[in-house]
């Protein structure tokens, strides 16, 4: 089996490293739309396939934080269920908060992966090992990014990252093989 999409081999190596994967929410785990109903109250839509994605990275080892510049209980409702420990809310000083995490964590920026999609998450793309984007973050962060994702924020793009992280380490292709075993 070949797990596609795969990172170019220079990327490949550093993906390999992670142990970190730090994301944004809105344009990353959204497709960063603001909704509200008419009595103002907030509506978000997350992508199930990224919610996936996070436990299987989880499983394999990879920590995984968020770091947000909005308040939202949708947010840390959601973080709950996937059992995401690490939640910053209200941090568009991103490059800081994510320098918080790594030294409570004692880890190396080259062992961090950074997804954001906008111009307060490109000080924590280029810090991080491995900064990521999607193709309709701005076209600046595209620009300074190591890798754009092909699926677009709110439509599985943390998926890809998590599916290319794992390819790297090599255990893509078992976990895809352990769900044709429990569904044959």
């Amino acid at each position: 089996m070949t797990a596609t999409p795969r990172l170019p081999a220079h990327l490949a190596e550093r993906a390999a490293a992670i142990s970190l994967l730090a994301l944004d929410v809105d344009g990353v785990m959204t497709d960063g739309s603001l909704l509200f109903s008419a009595n103002g109250d907030e509506i978000k839509a997350f992508n199930i396939l990224d919610g996936l994605g996070m436990k299987q990275a989880m499983a394999a080892g990879i920590d995984i934080a968020v770091i947000t510049g909005r308040h939202s209980p949708l947010t840390e409702r959601r973080m709950n269920d996937l059992g995401i420990g690490t939640l910053l809310q209200g941090r568009e000083d991103k490059l800081v908060a994510l320098q918080e995490i790594s030294g409570e964590r004692q880890i190396a920026p080259d062992r961090i992966a950074y997804m954001g999609d906008d111009l307060p998450d490109l000080a924590a793309i280029r810090y991080a090992g491995l900064g990521v984007t999607v193709p309709n973050g701005h076209w600046f962060v595209r620009q300074h990014a190591d890798y754009c994702t092909t699926a677009v924020g709110g439509a599985g793009a943390v998926r890809e990252l998590t599916d290319l992280l794992l390819a790297a380490r090599g255990s893509l292709d078992t976990e895809l093989s352990r769900w044709l075993e429990i569904n044959p």
